[in-house]
């Protein structure tokens, strides 16, 4: 009775740390899986010296259509930018599953896929899309949507599929595209205010301009810039907060929006943790916290919490995301809160007559309409009630874990 007891207990705490530890997936690292192919190392080359690799590790549906190093030299003769090569390499990562098994199954015979080159925002009209055709005499054909039905690439082999996460399959040629092959301009080159204009940050890039911030962002350019762009909507709603600042407070502000090291959307995903700013100097510290789950970056402030919402550029040494609030720096906005108190209201005369001696019930005098404290950025971004979010809902999904494993306890002690 006593060895079975034992066991059950034993069996009860070797349950509890499988369900109560963290959940872990083994994401695929497509580097690792072409390290193994010595016909593909160009390719792989080429897929990290672009950033290409983080990008197709951070998506869950992903198809990689690689080619051999023959193929490769074929691209490399036309001695295209590393950018370039980049939009060309992008052509070849579809956004969906297309094991051997799928390919030879496609409805109707023939799909339209999108690429990584669709999600760049570069293609024009549908030149992000490949053509998959299944062909007479089992062979499966690929080419890009503008080449109107030529089908350059055949379908080789299936390298390594990971159901339904990844599939890496070799094709026996690269895949030839005017519009993928364009020259593409290096971001250091690119009109910073323009780019953002021409995506959902018009406000923000045009305040830029009319600040010395601007200076400050084009010499950081070149060795590194990572910019954080609120979307229209947000800096519009923003702008009477911003208009009350002094001049140095709207640059610091502006510059509070830029980091002066490239970070790449992968890099902030798992590189957690406070981040200086343009605007950070000696102790006036403008910094923020990098906080994610899963796919969802945010931008912590001790007043707002702001969300990454997409990616305008992200090609080294450049990157730039939009973001759904403007982010408010303590530095500029901790103070404020007194200066916009109701001065107490002043002692009475002393020939005024006696104010009644029945007691009155006074309400409590109404919030200070502080920057910290407006609708759209209150209270319930700051940390602390960040962590208890967090802390609340780990107990909410624990508590039937705990029960469930109790009961298997006390089931093993009745045996």
């Amino acid at each position: 009775m006593q060895l079975r007891s034992m066991t059950a207990v034993a069996m009860v705490v070797f349950s509890l740390g499988l369900l109560l530890s963290p959940h872990t997936t083994s994401a695929h690292n497509i580097t690792h899986i072409l390290a193994k192919y010595p016909q593909f190392s160009t390719f792989n080359h080429y897929l990290t010296e672009t950033h290409l690799a983080a990008e197709i590790n951070s998506r869950e549906t992903i198809t990689v259509c690689a080619v051999d190093n023959a193929g490769m030299e074929e691209l490399l003769s036309k001695h295209l930018s590393i950018y370039t090569i980049k939009n060309v390499i992008s052509l070849h990562v579809l956004l969906d599953y297309f094991g051997a098994k799928k390919l030879h199954q496609i409805t109707n015979g023939t799909a339209l896929a999108a690429t990584m080159f669709q999600a760049t925002g570069s293609a024009p009209g549908s030149t992000g899309f490949v053509n998959i055709t299944d062909l007479k005499g089992g062979k499966v054909g690929f080419g890009p949507a503008e080449n109107h039905g030529n089908l350059p690439a055949t379908f080789v082999k299936s390298v390594e599929e990971i159901p339904y996460n990844i599939s890496v399959i070799q094709i026996s040629t690269m895949l030839p595209s005017a519009s993928a092959e364009a020259p593409t301009p290096e971001p250091s080159q690119m009109n910073l205010t323009s780019l953002m204009s021409a995506h959902g940050c018009r406000v923000f890039a045009e305040t830029l301009l009319k600040s010395p911030a601007e200076k400050t962002f084009d010499e950081n350019a070149d060795g590194g810039l990572t910019v954080f762009c609120p979307g229209d909507d947000a800096m519009k709603n923003f702008m009477p907060k911003f208009k009350n600042l002094t001049a140095d407070g709207k640059q610091s502000l502006l510059e509070y929006h830029g980091v002066p090291v490239y970070q790449s959307m992968a890099s902030l995903k798992s590189n957690n943790g406070v981040m200086n700013t343009l605007a950070t100097d000696g102790a006036k510290k403008y910094d923020f916290v990098v906080q994610n789950d899963g796919d969802t970056v945010t931008l912590k402030t001790k007043i707002v919490t702001a969300k990454i919402t997409g990616t305008l550029i992200d090609e080294q040494p450049i990157a730039i995301f939009t973001i759904n609030k403007v982010l408010m720096p303590k530095e500029l906005f901790k103070a404020s809160a007194a200066a916009d108190t109701p001065a107490p209201a002043p002692a009475p005369d002393a020939d005024s007559p006696e104010p009644s001696k029945k007691k009155k019930k006074h309400k409590a005098p109404a919030a200070a309409d502080t920057p910290a404290d407006s609708p759209a950025d209150g209270p319930s971004d700051d940390f602390a009630d960040s962590t208890a979010d967090d802390n609340s809902a780990f107990s909410y999904s624990a508590g039937p874990v705990v029960a469930g494993v109790l009961s298997m306890w006390f089931f093993f002690l009745l045996l």
